[in-house]
């Protein structure tokens, strides 16, 4: 693997890692900083020589493995059948959720955080105007514009898309 294959590696499968380390570690932080480990290792491996079979499903074990290890030294009491198995619908889901999160950061600025404190923080419409400082009617238009934005970000021609996890 050379290091321009370890990038491409590493911008695509990144984020699927966080959201599948989220999922384990229930703190975005430590994710991240999980999933850093995790490709260091990667590196420290390919630079030593190793070859994969699959990359992908390396870094998820590897990801995995970094997460049990965390939540050991935090002293949690952590059964391998609490820990999500590495599945083919593992993969897809936080691949998926990977996709939703892309797609709703690239929202416009103002579109995005209507549409955060709406799904995410479960605000009302009208809460949100109020903390915004905005109109109701505002809120609205934003929320429409970001369910059509998303929806064409995340559609793959024709099938449907809801958000499980907001």
């Amino acid at each position: 693997m050379t290091r321009g294959d370890f990038e491409r590696e590493f911008k695509r499968l990144y984020l699927p890692l966080g959201m599948y380390a989220l999922r384990i570690v229930d703190a975005a932080d430590v994710a991240e900083d999980l999933v850093q480990n995790a490709f260091m290792k990667a590196w420290q491996n390919v630079e030593a020589g190793q070859d994969f079979d699959s990359f992908k499903g390396y870094m998820y074990r590897v990801v995995r493995n970094e997460c049990i290890s965390f939540l050991r030294q935090r002293r949690e009491v952590v059964g391998l059948d609490e820990v999500p198995e590495l599945s083919d619908e593992t993969v897809d889901t936080s691949q998926r959720d990977a996709r939703v999160w892309k797609a709703i950061d690239e929202l416009p600025e103002r579109c995005r955080e209507v549409f955060l404190l709406s799904k995410h923080d479960g605000l009302s419409n009208e809460e949100i105007a109020e903390e915004l400082g905005i109109s109701k009617k505002t809120v609205k238009n934003q929320m429409t514009k970001a369910f059509s934005r998303l929806r064409e970000a995340l559609s793959d021609g024709h099938k449907p898309f809801f958000l499980p996890f907001l």
